[in-house]
């Protein structure tokens, strides 16, 4: 069974999963912007990787546009956030953004990391805007994500990503 990983990475943990998967796999990974769709065929599976961003999944255009040619593929998807695993949230993320061509296409979940340094101006004011909204908040009530959000000072580094977020993904790619 051959496969490539193609991934989207913005601040690096998407990265960091694609290049463990790559070593757990043997598959080669290159970025969504570098993927020729006929190299990416040639493959019998397709890992698709990108972060959670404003309840979009980053790596998903990628995919749209390409899926009439992967269509008998193994198709996976491999999306991170900076929150940990919550059930709600990864439902709702999948209902979200896995319809139409893409429903039915299995979502693994690894949780990311967060550097307010290391980001773009935009998203960091995103962050400051939303940061300040959620602190108006009683912590008791924060959502998963407000809690991940808030965690983190503007400062600090998060960075969640943890191998062991692949091995649903792997145990299924050895099932199939």
């Amino acid at each position: 069974m051959s496969g490539i990983i193609i991934y989207k990475s913005k601040y690096g943990s998407t990265e960091k999963y694609a290049k463990w998967l790559s070593e757990e796999t043997g598959f080669d990974n290159v970025t969504t912007d570098k993927a020729d769709i006929n190299k990416v065929a040639s493959h019998d599976v397709v890992i698709v990787a990108g972060a959670v961003y404003a309840s979009g999944i980053s790596c998903l255009s990628y995919l749209k546009k390409n899926i009439n040619k992967l269509k008998d593929k193994k198709i996976v998807v491999f999306t991170c956030a900076a929150s940990p695993y919550d059930e709600k949230f990864f439902n709702e993320l999948v209902k979200n953004n896995m319809k139409d061509e893409l429903e039915g296409i299995p979502v693994f979940y690894g949780r990311g990391g967060f550097n307010m340094k290391a980001m773009s101006f935009t998203d960091r004011a995103l962050c400051k805007m939303l940061r300040k909204a959620v602190s108006k908040k009683d912590p008791k009530e924060y959502e998963i994500w407000e809690k991940a959000l808030m965690e983190v000072d503007e400062n600090e580094v998060g960075d969640w990503t943890d191998k062991s977020y692949l091995e649903p993904l792997i145990k299924y790619l050895n099932e199939v």
